[in-house]
């Protein structure tokens, strides 16, 4: 069921407001009875699979707690490796038999193996990670074993993060099942106002530019130059939106029935670094490989060397959750690259900013950072957009091609709209900016954008929506008025998947 469907509307108010009209004892299972239906409207049976490791993980928590030793790290390592066994086969199983095909072929083995025709369940990759955190924490004794099996597989399946997330750790969330949830008017607006942000951004923003991006990269050898550029400006801008919308209506869904989940995105490109932006992107992801990848490798608590290829590896590691393609095993890599590049380069890069003086000037230089730190953001974007690892490097070696000639030839034409008050631009230099899609579209997308990044900056000094409730009555009615009407007549009604729904 997509958050952005005619049956959610009608699921979500329905499932909420009995909610509130069951007896605390009860609530649990209506949630789970909520999120099961929720998960069967995509695929009905793949809940089994579901149930299977929601089953190994909930025994083996109780079976670690239970034990002592060997007895204790064999019950932790059937559970882990159980689980991401049901990963492999469905996600990887594919990706890995090819390419150790291509391989025996290129040496001329005998290899003939095939692949399984399987379709990925929904959100695996993320309910198996907030599987594994609860095994990990009541490993590492952070977290006390459940023992009522429905709370745990509330847990696994709590509907509004199901599919992607945030990833919840068992700490946060478990406990909040057992906690009594009293109908508050303030939270349950402010949740609502949430999801109707979240709304906003993926049909309104995103799903708009998805038309754009899909045009360019589902074809890119038809374009070259600043099609491409712009195409991958615009996916920059498409992914945040649907991703940040999805984990908005996420958050906002859960805190209306007064569940916390955790902040999942914080304004990423106004960072001025790539290790802030992954502070600030899918932090519940990125927060997971740290504390169960990264420091368990050794952090950066080790030889300098070794240091570097942990966040390396890391990267890579992320990369391929992502999915089962060499596309995003590059996107992976090239972000590593640049974490180890900018930790290399750090004194160099220093002394030439103060070479130049350009630390005089603090504005200007946080504005140089924001910006190099987001062109090299959107640079890595191609790869984890392109369709595969050779449309990928087709648009980086086509990136700038005519970029200097379409310059000159649009300044030459701004010149002769002043001079001959306006004249429309030639039929090229439309088709170039529009990429090929209607030109009124165009310049609604790039308002939109505009539009999102004077959000974000405002947002730098508190929460709109909060901001907004404490205006009077007649102004904050009317701004609610005013977003619903632009959430109808500008949002596209297509019902178009979230981007992570794949991984």
């Amino acid at each position: 069921m997509l958050f952005n469907s005619l049956e959610f509307f009608v699921f979500f108010p329905t499932v909420t407001t009995l909610y509130f009209l069951f007896p605390q004892r009860y609530r649990w299972a209506l949630l789970l009875a909520a999120s099961c239906v929720f998960y069967m409207a995509f695929i009905p049976v793949y809940i089994l699979i579901l149930f299977f490791t929601i089953i190994i993980d909930y025994s083996a928590g109780i079976f670690i707690e239970e034990s002592e030793g060997t007895r204790r790290r064999f019950f932790f390592y059937i559970s882990v490796v159980s689980t991401v066994g049901v990963l492999f086969v469905f996600k990887y199983f594919n990706f890995f038999n090819a390419n150790i095909a291509g391989l025996a072929k290129f040496l001329d083995w005998s290899y003939s193996y095939e692949g399984l025709m399987l379709a990925l369940p929904l959100g695996l990759s993320f309910h198996t990670f907030q599987s594994l955190s609860y095994v990990i924490e009541v490993y590492r004794g952070n977290q006390k074993a459940e023992k009522n099996f429905g709370i745990y597989s509330l847990y696994v399946m709590f509907y509004p993060q199901l599919v992607a997330g945030p990833i919840e750790r068992p700490q946060n969330l478990l406990k909040q099942f057992y906690q009594s949830h009293s109908f508050d008017y303030d939270r349950v607006t402010d949740g609502l106002k949430l999801m109707a942000w979240g709304l906003f951004k993926k049909v309104v923003i995103a799903d708009r530019l998805a038309v754009f991006v899909n045009n360019v990269y589902n074809n890119p050898h038809a374009f070259e130059g600043v099609p491409l550029i712009l195409a991958t400006v615009f996916f920059a801008f498409q992914i945040y939106c649907d991703f940040s919308g999805y984990s908005d209506i996420a958050i906002g869904a859960a805190q209306v029935m007064g569940f916390r989940l955790m902040q999942n995105f914080e304004r990423p490109y106004l960072s001025k670094s790539i290790a802030e932006f992954w502070k600030r992107w899918h932090i519940s992801l990125s927060t997971w490989f740290r504390d169960y990848f990264y420091i368990p490798l050794g952090g950066n608590r080790v030889p300098v060397n070794r240091w570097y290829l942990n966040l390396f590896l890391t990267f890579l590691i992320s990369g391929l959750w992502h999915g089962a393609n060499w596309t995003f095993v590059f996107w992976g890599a090239l972000n590593g690259f640049y974490l180890i590049f900018a930790i290399v380069t750090a004194n160099a890069r220093n002394r030439f900013t103060h070479a130049i003086g350009l630390q005089r000037y603090p504005r200007v230089h946080k504005g140089v950072k924001v910006l190099s730190t987001f062109a090299l953001i959107c640079f890595a974007w191609i790869f984890f957009r392109a369709n595969s690892i050779e449309d990928a490097f087709y648009i980086v070696t086509h990136l700038f091609n005519g970029v200097a000639d379409f310059i000159w030839n649009y300044a030459e034409y701004l010149i002769a709209a002043h001079i001959n008050s306006g004249p429309k631009p030639d039929k090229s230099i439309r088709e170039v900016l529009a990429m090929g899609k209607n030109m009124g579209e165009f310049r609604t997308a790039l308002k939109l954008i505009v539009l999102l990044v004077i959000v974000q900056l405002i947002q730098r000094k508190g929460v709109i929506r909060q901001r907004i409730s404490s205006r009077p009555v007649l102004l904050r009615w009317s701004a609610y008025y005013l977003f619903v009407l632009a959430l109808i007549m500008y949002g596209l009604q297509s019902s178009e998947k979230f981007i992570y729904f794949q991984f």
